[in-house]
């Protein structure tokens, strides 16, 4: 691992979670993809979804949660959708099989899909998103964990749903539009950063037991839970997106909640839509460009930035650490110290 007057080098972050995996059980392949989607998190400044996880994955891997050998069956295919089991493998690993999978489809039908279920976690879903889009694919990516439950329905105090993260990559002529939004209005790992660092919230995006809204971490562990997006007050809107997102990779996939699943995990479902094979690359580019020129040069407030596209910080983000390093929290750093001692991998 190259450190860089306190940051470090993309390379090495790569190749010390590559060796740190490997000795921990899994391939080459899936050590590879797992550690490069973690570290592409950092970069584009996801970091409670990046190399924040591995310590977390080893643990999973030694204690058989997530596998480490295999790969996924293909439960039923369609043509342009099929239906996978993920066995629990490494969830990064197996969603990049899928995604690359729909690709291909999508090349052949216009449009193509892989459903995931049994997956393991799969990290931040932006990382699946901007080489295909830059490929000239449109690619969507949602996920759920039937497993769990964090967020209220809307109306509701207790946990019922997970945050069910929307992904989208839409192709233009210069760089992708990148779009990565949960439907509730924060995520359980910010919660808990914020717990541990017995802080609070910047919002009040919770719901405590009595139905007040609160920005107090601890209104969770007394039985609270994660607002969906809109709040107490229009809180339908992203209840209502969840409840979509659950139907579109638990449903589809035949496996989730009724099966009352155990174990950190998703279910995943990929989609692609490929333009070349509809209206023409350049015909959707085209709109894509008018689109972006438009909610770029909007009116802003005085002395207010130029409205930005989503995604585009993350780009500069990432941009920016691959010139001069990447940042990590002291916390990680520690994390990564103590997997390099345990397995003899040399930062």
């Amino acid at each position: 691992m190259d450190k860089m007057d306190g940051k470090f080098s993309y390379a090495g972050l790569v190749g010390s979670a590559i060796a740190i995996l490997e000795k921990a059980g899994l391939g080459n392949e899936a050590a590879t993809i797992v550690s490069e989607g973690l570290v592409e998190a950092d970069l584009y400044g996801h970091t409670t979804h990046g190399l924040a996880l591995l310590a977390k994955y080893v643990d999973e891997l030694e204690s058989g949660s997530m596998r480490s050998q295999d790969e996924p069956e293909v439960v039923a295919d369609a043509g342009a959708m099929s239906v996978w089991d993920g066995k629990r493998l490494p969830g990064v690993w197996t969603t990049h099989l899928a995604v690359s999978e729909a690709c291909r489809k999508a090349a052949r039908f216009g449009c193509g899909g892989v459903v995931v279920r049994n997956s393991h976690h799969i990290a931040s879903l932006a990382v699946f998103l901007e080489k295909p889009a830059r490929d000239g694919k449109l690619v969507l990516v949602l996920s759920s964990d039937p497993a769990s439950a964090h967020v209220a329905p809307f109306g509701g105090t207790s946990p019922v749903l997970t945050p069910n993260p929307i992904a989208a990559g839409i192709p233009a002529s210069v760089d992708p539009v990148l779009i990565d939004i949960s439907t509730s209005i924060t995520t359980a790992a910010q919660v808990e950063r914020a717990r541990a660092n017995n802080g609070r919230l910047p919002g009040n995006w919770l719901v405590d037991v009595h139905g007040h809204a609160s920005d107090d971490p601890a209104a969770v562990r007394e039985g609270g839970a994660l607002l969906p997006i809109g709040g107490l007050d229009h809180g339908h809107k992203g209840y209502g997106m969840s409840i979509l997102v659950e139907a579109l990779t638990q449903g589809l996939a035949g496996h989730g909640r009724a099966d009352k699943p155990t174990g950190w995990g998703a279910s995943v479902t990929a989609l692609a839509f490929d333009p070349a094979r509809l209206a023409g690359g350049p015909a959707f580019n085209r709109q894509s460009d008018a689109l972006i020129n438009a909610c770029r040069s909007a009116a802003v407030p005085p002395e207010a930035a130029a409205v930005r596209m989503p995604g585009e910080a993350a780009l500069s983000r990432k941009k920016a650490a691959l010139s001069t390093g990447i940042k990590l929290d002291s916390k990680v750093v520690d994390s990564l110290l103590a997997l390099s001692e345990r397995f003899g991998v040399p930062l």
